[in-house]
């Protein structure tokens, strides 16, 4: 007792906003359940394994720790075989929802003393006051890592509408009844919503696919701005689970006064069964299908595998997009040599801060070793219980509005992200940076009429690819699919999964689309001193060490609602992309004079009219100048296009002013409803302007402008990844251009933000599954579904 009174200045009481991490080791993934137990640091409230908190006690000198352990209780066998309570949320470990049904432990703690571990038992009358203090506040207190999921999930609950309080209902007598209900504008019983201020009862949206409604709902919104409606069949007593929509808000929100507000027609919440759906659990159950279950390898009799390098990632609430990428760089030489082979545990905690938790080197590094040295996967009685990546999701995720939250997110925004990241911890250190052998440039080759050409260069790590159905390989059986399903469409049956036919497009023909010819409109060229339509092909510069090939299979539809192509791509094991390297300027060739780029930075005198689209317009009657600008300001898209601008600007007061270079800027800003409505597609809003910009505020174009330029959507810097391409040729590594497949990633799902993310990686010759904690022997190889797929040089 006396050494501990020796160490009381060492010795913190917790205030509430202090990180109290009391349930793991923040570098390694040692836990209170673990063999030796956990200790939190009385002075930094830091936790460490019984392995590591000599480290820090070397580190720091701080000699006071609350040794936790934590060990599993005795069931007795009547408590076996109780049925389990039915849940009636849908979310798990939470009041109402799913239990995780997870053992109870018998919590011992006690008071130990560096460095000769001397130990004192707590609760005990003789400690100090301020160590009883102090030790109860931090077993009392919230710990950092439950703070950390509370204020996830706190951001991705429902928000009360701001048009629930003071909704106006209007007395029009009508009564809903509770069963029987029908759309007022069709036929539909299914996917229908009442609108809570003149109680029709519409149905909802048109899915894709041409499921769900025909967007009756929606539609009565647009005419009345009637704003909130409630999806009939989730209505029971327990009113929290109703779905209520807000169009004006376009997000499921929650209604306080919904009892009030059903009541006014008529409806007794508290005698009504749900017989719905809410969107989310439809969401679910529409991906629930045959494609979900082949990536999974669902109902597989799969061999488990365990030891180092098959440990599994828990889902930590939609995480997928993050376990399946970081699964597949564990996998690559330069992630493992960086952060497993060439740096310890304890080398990377030594060059850490302060504060472990919040430094990426030391997080990566954590989940490095959590990863491969096998320690947390070995058989036993809870099967694969994989580990948690918490404090590497906090860090990578810090400041992050999307990767912080528990939302679903795209593993390629992921992977885009975490080069970033990675690439700030180590700035100007290639050698370091594990992804320097993912990098690598393309030129691009412009060709304009004259014949002069002009050569430009970008460095990437992913190579974006269009699929092109038209090269489909099974044209016939897709013919004699779509006869058959028209024929039963007319019977009023429905195709099973098994009967579905999806095109097979060869991967040749994904990479032959992106170095194929490309038509330029509007580009300015410097040799004809006028706009014109130029040439453009690719290739590369360099050949990276890894290639990372990204799928684009979603696309927009008409009504730019998002689309997933039902394709399945044919992927060779080999692959040989020699052919697709750029040789640069070639004998005979004449470049293009100063300041032609691929950018189109330069521009004429004033801006260029369509001469074709001014007379067809000129033609019907309208001012040829205010032909010339309605031609300019639509980017000279087509005469439909310019005729619409001409109906909706024949009253602006600058109509008759002389065409200024300056003019077609000032035409062309950036429409915010524009912006925003590709931002609810998915893209980042400055990429969006930029694609708007570039397309004259035609969505349509600036959609096709963001698929065709996926280096605008990186999270990587401009300045790294666009320009200096000279100056940082000399770290960019070349060599063959012949490939092996290592991994994929695949997806399932309607949107690249919902779903699931499943990785398969070729280990020691055979694929592997890694679906969250599940790791095992791949059985049927989901090859053709993949969304991200990663080569290596060979």
């Amino acid at each position: 007792m006396d050494l501990l009174r020796s160490h009381l200045h060492k010795v913190r009481i917790p205030e509430p906003t202090n990180r109290i991490h009391k349930d793991e080791c923040c570098v390694s993934f040692d836990t209170p359940r673990s063999e030796g137990g956990l200790y939190v640091d009385m002075t930094s409230f830091l936790g460490f394994g019984k392995e590591h908190v000599a480290w820090n006690y070397e580190k720091t000198g701080n000699p006071v720790y609350l040794h936790i352990v934590q060990r599993r209780k005795l069931e007795p066998d009547d408590e076996a075989d109780r049925p389990l309570k039915k849940p009636t949320l849908l979310a798990i470990g939470v009041e109402g929802g799913f239990n995780e049904q997870e053992p109870e432990y018998d919590v011992a703690f006690e008071i130990v003393i560096l460095p000769e571990f001397t130990s004192l038992p707590f609760p005990s009358v003789d400690l100090p006051e301020k160590v009883r203090i102090a030790v109860d506040k931090v077993i009392l207190a919230e710990s950092a890592d439950r703070k950390q999921q509370l204020a996830s999930w706190v951001a991705d609950k429902k928000k009360v509408s701001a048009f629930a309080i003071d909704l106006q209902q209007l007395d029009n007598g009508v009564i809903v009844p509770p069963t029987g209900w029908k759309c007022s504008k069709c036929d539909k019983t299914e996917n229908l919503w009442l609108n809570l201020t003149d109680g029709m009862i519409l149905c909802g949206r048109r899915l894709w696919d041409g499921s769900g409604g025909n967007n009756h709902a929606i539609e009565h919104y647009e005419r009345t701005k009637y704003p909130l409606a409630v999806k009939l069949g989730t209505i029971t007593a327990d009113l929290e689970a109703a779905d209520v929509f807000s169009y004006p808000e376009d997000d499921s929100v929650e209604d306080p006064l919904l009892a009030q507000h059903l009541s006014h027609f008529g409806i007794d919440f508290s005698s009504l069964q749900k017989t719905e759906m809410t969107t989310a659990e439809r969401e679910l159950d529409h991906n629930t299908n045959y494609d979900w279950n082949r990536i999974q390898e669902s109902g597989k009799d799969a061999e488990l595998l365990y030891g180092p390098g098959y440990t599994g990632l828990v889902n930590l609430g939609n995480s997928c997009y993050m376990a399946s990428v970081m699964q597949v760089m564990f996998s690559t030489h330069p992630f493992i040599s960086r952060y497993f082979e060439k740096q310890s545990l304890k080398a990377a905690f030594a060059i850490a801060p302060a504060d472990p938790t919040l430094d990426l080197n030391m997080q990566i590094t954590k989940l490095a070793h959590g990863m491969l040295s096998g320690k947390y996967s070995l058989p036993n009685q809870e099967g694969q219980e994989g580990i948690r990546p918490r404090m590497f999701k906090t860090v990578i995720a810090a400041n992050h509005p999307e990767f912080s939250s528990m939302r679903q997110q795209d593993a390629l925004d992921f992977f885009l992200h975490l080069i970033d990241q990675v690439d700030q911890a180590n700035p100007g250190n290639h050698e370091l940076n594990p992804f320097t052998g993912f990098k690598f440039i393309i030129e691009e080759r412009l060709q304009c009429p004259s014949g002069k050409v002009s050569y430009n260069k970008r460095s990437d790590y992913i190579l974006s690819l269009s699929i092109p159905l038209h090269e489909a390989t099974n044209k016939e059986q897709l013919e004699a699919f779509h006869e058959k399903k028209a024929a039963m469409d007319l019977d009023g049956k429905e195709v099973s999964n098994e009967e579905i036919v999806r095109p097979r497009v060869p991967l040749e023909a994904c990479l032959a689309s992106f170095s194929g010819a490309e038509e330029v409109p509007d580009f300015y060229s410097t040799a004809l001193n006028s706009k014109t339509t130029a040439i453009k092909t690719a290739g590369f510069k360099t050949f990276p060490d890894y290639l990372v090939l990204q799928m684009r299979k979603f696309v927009m539809e008409a009504g730019w609602v998002p689309k997933k192509l039902d394709v399945y791509i044919d992927v060779p094991d080999i692959i040989d992309i020699s052919h697709m390297r750029s040789k640069g300027i070639q004998p005979g060739e004449e470049q293009l004079p100063e300041g032609a780029s691929g950018d189109n930075k330069a521009e004429p005198a004033c801006p260029v009219a369509s001469e074709d689209i001014v007379s067809q317009l000129a033609s019907m009657g309208f001012n040829y100048l205010h032909c010339q600008k309605a031609a300019i300001s639509t980017s000279n898209t087509g005469v439909e296009e310019a005729m619409n601008w001409l109906l909706s600007h024949m009253d602006d007061p600058d109509i008759d002013d002389p065409i200024s270079k300056g003019s077609q800027a000032a035409e062309q800003a950036v429409d915010e409803t524009s912006v925003q409505t590709l931002v609810s597609f998915g893209f980042q809003e400055d990429v969006a302007r930029k694609a708007l910009a570039a397309s004259g505020g035609n969505i349509e174009r600036a959609t096709d402008w963001i698929f065709s330029h996926p280096e605008a959507s990186s999270s990587v810097p401009t300045d790294s990844s666009t320009s200096n391409i000279e100056a940082d040729n000399a770290h960019i590594p070349d060599g063959s251009g012949r490939y092996k497949l290592m991994a994929f990633v695949s997806h399932m799902g309607t949107s690249t933000h919902c779903g699931h993310y499943v990785a398969h990686v070729l280990k020691n010759g055979r694929w592997v599954i890694f679906n969250d904690n599940k790791v095992a022997a791949s059985v049927d190889l989901p090859k053709d579904m993949g969304y991200l797929y990663f080569f290596q040089r060979i």
